[in-house]
C-alpha cells in the first residue's frame, strides 16, 4: 500500500488531536465494494456493523423466548384445551390421550420457563440491547474513529453467537433443555440424576453461560477503554451524553460481577462432573444417599444473585441513557439535572452490589442480616427517582414531537414508575414472605426490568435506526407497534399482582386442581390472549424493521432530530472511521436546546464570546 501524503495542516493536526485524517482511507479500507461479502457483513470490525449483529442476533432470541411464553401461557390460559396442533412442532413434548386431546408436557413445560427466562435476561436485553447500543454510540458520540480494540469487539460478538448456537442445540436434544428455571439453583441443576432435565441440557446451558459472560467481559473491556482513552478532542467526561454515560457503568457493573457468575457456573460443573461438593450434602435420591458432603445450595443463591441483582441495572441503565437522550431530543429541552443525572447512575451502580440477598429472604438467613438487605434495596429507589423526577421535568413544558422513539421513551418512564412501585413491597423482608415466589414477583420484575428495557430498546432503535440504515421506519407501523405494546404489556402483568396478592405461586403447571386457585381461570385466559395479542405486535415491529432496510424513507439530511451530538454529524453512511476527515473538535455539552433563542446548538460549535456553558 503506498505512503499516505500529508499537508502541514494534517501533520499538525494530527500532533495536536492524535487523530489520522486518512484513517478511513488507509487503516480499514472502507470501501464495501473491494471487501468480500463475509469480511464486511460478517467478520466485521467495524463497530457499527457489530452493533447491527448483536441486534438482529438479539432480535432473533426475543422472537424465539417469545414463542415460548405463548406456548407455556396457552398451557396455563387453557389448560383443558387440545395442544395436538403444536405436534409438528414440539414432536414428543405433546403428549396426544386416547381420546385425541394434545397436552404439554410438563417437564416441558418448565424447560420452556427456563429457557425464556435465560435468553431474554442474558441473550436479548444484556447483549441484544447494551451490545447493541454501546457498540453503534459510543465511538460515534466520543468522537472515535472505532473502538479501542474492533477486534477483541469482534470476538466479543461471536462468543456472544456461539453462546446462542449451544443454548439453540440444547433445545435439540432427546432428554429436553435444561428445565430447573433460569436460575439454576441446585440440587436440581448440580445432579444430572435429578430428572431429564438436569442431564445433558443443563451441561449445554452451563457451556452456553460460560461463552456468553467472556462475551460481556470483552465487550466491557472494550467500552470502558474506549470511553476513558478515545474521546475526541474537547471531551471531557462531563460532555458526555448520558448515554455514554449509561453504558460506561454497565460496563463496569458487567467487568466486576459477570465473573461471578462465571466462578458459580464452573463450581456447579465441578459437582456435576467431578464429585465436589459445593452446592450439595446430604442427598437422597430413590431412599440411597449420596456421596456429597459439607456443600450449601445456599452458597450457589449468594453467587448467582451478586451477579443477579446488578444484572438488573446491567439490563436497565442502557435503556435509561437512551431515553434520557431521546426525552431531550425530542422536548427540545436540556435534560433537567444533568449532574444529579450522572451521580444516580454512579449511586445504582454501587448500591446494586449491597441489595442481591432481598431475593434471598426465604432461604433461612439471619433476620438481622435481612434488615440490612431491606435498607439498601429501599435507599437504591432514591438515585431511581431522581432520575423519574429528571425525565418528568424535561418533558414538563417542552415543544414535545411524539415521535415512535419519543412514545417509547414516555413509556418506559411509565413502566419503570408502575413497575419500580411495586419492588418497595417485595424490598421488605416481611412482606416479601408472603409474596415471594407469587406472580406478584412475576408482574413486577416483567414490568420493571422486562418491559420496561424492552421499551427503551425500541425508542433507541426507533431514534437511530436512520444511523444504521440510511432510512427511517415506517411510523405508522411504530405507532401501532407501541399502543398495542403498552396496553398489551399492562394487561398482561397488572393482573398478574392480584393473584400473587392471593398466594398463585408461579411455574406451577396448571391451577384448575387447587380450588383456591381455579377462581382465577379466566384472568389466566385473559392473560394469555392479551399476550397473544403483544406478540403479534413484535412480528409487525420485525417487519417493519426488515421491511424499511430497503424500503423505508430514505434519510436525506445528516441530522434528521435536530439533535446536538457528534453521531449527526457523520455522513449519512458512515465508513469505518466514521468521519471522512479530521475528527469534529467538541466545545459544549450535549444538551444545549432552546438556548439564545436557537432551536439547538451542536457540540462542535465554539461557545460565543459572552456564553458560558449551560451545566
Amino acid at each position: 500500500m503506498a505512503a499516505v501524503k500529508y499537508t502541514e495542516e494534517e501533520e499538525l493536526l494530527i500532533l495536536e488531536e492524535g487523530h489520522d485524517p486518512h484513517f478511513h482511507d488507509h487503516h480499514h479500507g472502507d470501501d464495501k465494494y473491494r471487501m468480500s461479502f463475509i469480511s464486511h457483513y460478517i467478520f466485521s470490525m467495524d463497530h457499527k456493523m457489530i452493533a447491527k449483529q448483536f441486534l438482529v442476533t438479539g432480535m432473533f432470541w426475543g422472537i424465539m423466548g417469545g414463542l415460548m411464553s405463548l406456548v407455556f401461557r396457552l398451557q396455563l390460559g387453557f389448560p383443558e384445551e387440545s395442544l395436538a396442533w403444536l405436534k409438528p412442532v414440539l414432536g414428543k413434548w405433546i403428549t396426544i390421550s386416547e381420546t385425541g386431546v394434545g397436552s404439554l408436557d410438563p417437564e416441558f413445560y418448565y424447560a420452556l420457563v427456563t429457557i425464556h427466562g435465560t435468553v431474554i435476561v442474558f441473550f436479548v436485553l444484556t447483549a441484544g440491547l447494551s451490545g447493541t447500543f454501546s457498540n453503534l454510540l459510543i465511538p460515534l458520540q466520543c468522537g472515535a474513529r472505532d473502538m479501542a480494540s474492533p477486534f477483541l469487539n469482534m470476538l466479543s460478538y461471536w462468543f456472544f453467537f456461539l453462546a446462542g448456537v449451544v443454548m439453540f442445540a440444547s433445545l435439540f436434544l432427546s432428554t429436553g433443555p435444561f428445565s430447573g428455571g433460569w436460575t439454576a439453583y441446585p440440587p436440581l441443576s448440580a445432579l444430572p440424576q435429578a430428572m431429564s432435565g438436569s442431564g445433558a441440557g443443563m451441561t449445554l446451558w452451563a457451556v452456553s453461560i460460560i461463552l456468553f459472560v467472556v462475551s460481556v467481559l470483552l465487550g466491557g473491556v472494550n467500552y470502558i477503554t474506549t470511553v476513558l482513552n478515545m474521546r475526541t478532542k474537547g471531551m471531557s467526561m462531563f460532555r458526555l451524553p448520558l448515554t455514554i454515560w449509561a453504558f460506561f457503568i454497565t460496563a463496569i457493573i458487567g467487568l466486576l460481577s459477570f465473573p461471578v457468575l462465571f466462578s458459580g457456573v464452573l463450581l456447579l460443573i465441578f459437582d456435576r462432573a467431578i464429585g465436589t461438593s459445593f452446592y450439595l450434602s446430604d442427598i437422597y435420591i430413590g431412599g440411597q444417599a449420596l456421596d456429597y458432603v459439607g456443600g450449601s445450595p445456599i452458597l450457589y443463591q449468594h453467587l448467582f444473585w451478586f451477579l443477579g441483582h446488578p444484572e438488573v441495572y446491567i439490563i436497565i441503565l442502557p435503556a435509561m441513557g437512551i431515553v434520557s437522550e431521546v426525552l431531550s431530543v425530542n422536548s427540545r429541552k436540556p435534560i433537567f439535572g444533568y449532574k444529579a443525572m450522572v451521580y444516580s447512575i454512579a449511586a445504582i451502580a454501587f448500591l446494586s452490589f449491597i441489595v442481591w440477598a432481598h431475593h434471598m429472604f426465604m432461604s433461612g438467613v439471619n433476620p438481622f442480616i435481612s434488615n440490612f438487605f431491606v435498607l439498601f434495596t429501599l435507599i437504591i429507589a432514591v438515585p431511581s427517582a431522581v432520575k423519574v423526577f429528571n425525565w418528568i421535568s424535561t418533558l414538563y413544558k417542552g415543544n414535545i414531537r411524539f415521535t415512535n422513539a419519543m412514545l417509547f421513551a414516555i413509556g418506559f418512564v411509565s413502566m419503570f414508575i408502575s413497575g419500580g412501585l411495586t419492588g418497595i413491597f417485595l424490598g421488605n423482608s416481611a412482606i416479601d414472605i408472603q409474596l415471594h415466589d407469587t406472580y406478584f414477583v412475576v408482574a413486577h420484575f416483567h414490568i420493571v426490568m422486562g418491559v420496561a428495557a424492552f421499551f427503551g430498546m425500541f425508542s433507541g432503535v426507533y431514534h437511530w435506526y436512520p444511523k444504521m440504515f440510511g432510512r427511517f421506519m415506517n411510523p405508522v407501523l411504530g405507532k401501532i407497534h407501541f399502543w398495542v405494546t403498552m396496553i398489551g404489556a399492562y394487561a398482561i402483568f397488572w393482573p398478574m399482582h392480584y393473584t400473587g396478592m392471593a398466594g398463585v405461586p408461579r411455574r406451577y403447571y396448571r391451577f384448575d386442581s387447587f380450588e383456591a386457585f381455579s377462581y382465577f381461570g379466566e384472568i389466566n385466559q385473559f392473560i394469555t390472549i392479551a399476550a397473544v395479542v403483544v406478540f403479534a405486535a413484535q412480528v409487525l415491529f420485525i417487519i417493519n424493521f426488515f421491511y424499511s432496510i430497503w424500503n423505508g424513507k430514505k434519510q436525506t439530511t445528516v441530522n434528521p432530530w435536530g439533535a446536538t451530538t457528534l453521531e449527526w454529524t457523520t455522513p449519512i453512511e458512515p465508513g469505518h472511521g466514521n468521519w471522512p476527515g479530521a475528527i469534529p473538535v467538541v466545545h459544549r455539552w450535549a444538551y444545549d436546546y432552546g438556548k439564545d433563542g436557537r432551536d439547538f446548538i451542536p457540540q462542535t460549535e465554539p461557545l460565543g464570546e459572552n456564553e458560558s456553558e449551560s451545566h
